[in-house]
């Protein structure tokens, strides 16, 4: 598996413990909840930071976030009674084309090339 490949599954990892920890931060009420949706912060920040090594940090950071917010949307629609929005659907599409869009034009070992220009 190449570099780039493994920073990809980083980031779709880091975006779990992403949805984790904001559901965590809404519905977590004992001290072990709170240490669990702790702990999810930090795993997803330090994997976070590890793809950001491999590819560019605005890249990466932009496909969490998208990746996260989709996660947490859906997690409230399936798991905790938020409504049906075809609208919301609709836009939450149209996020994750862009974060598509965004890994598609990320060429592999983008920092090595930049090294080497330098």
């Amino acid at each position: 598996m190449s570099k780039s490949s493994k920073a990809w599954l980083q980031i779709a990892g880091a975006a779990c413990f992403e949805v984790a920890w904001v559901i965590g931060l809404k519905h977590a009420s004992a001290p072990w909840e709170w240490g669990i949706t702790v702990l999810a912060i930090l795993i997803s920040f330090y994997v976070l930071i590890s793809a950001s090594r491999t590819l560019p940090a605005g890249t990466v950071y932009a496909v969490f976030v998208g990746l996260g917010t989709t996660g947490t949307v859906l997690a409230d629609m399936l798991w905790f009674g938020e409504p049906f929005r075809t609208l919301k659907v609709v836009l939450i599409l149209l996020l994750l084309a862009g974060v598509i869009g965004l890994k598609l034009t990320t060429s592999d070992g983008t920092k090595e090339q930049i090294k080497e220009v330098s």
